[in-house]
């Protein structure tokens, strides 16, 4: 899997990660893939459910590492 850009918001609390998560996709190519990493709980759920609400595509299932989360999301 080619990684295209990597979103590090580590440190940022809920909503943030979900929308500095949208405005990048916006700006990316279709087709590139977006890597997303987070430290907030709450996103392991939000960040993929509002991706595949505005159309995105998510690459896997959000990833577990520790106290962080990765998201593998295709514009």
């Amino acid at each position: 899997m080619s990684i295209d850009f990597t979103l590090d918001l580590r440190g940022e609390s809920c909503p943030y990660p979900v929308i500095y998560t949208l405005e990048t996709l916006r700006d990316l190519k279709k087709g590139q893939l977006l890597q997303v990493i987070t430290d907030c709980p709450s996103s392991f759920r939000n960040v993929p459910e509002e991706v595949v609400k505005h159309g995105y595509t998510l690459e896997q299932d959000p990833v577990r590492n520790g106290q962080e989360f990765l998201f593998y999301i295709r514009a």
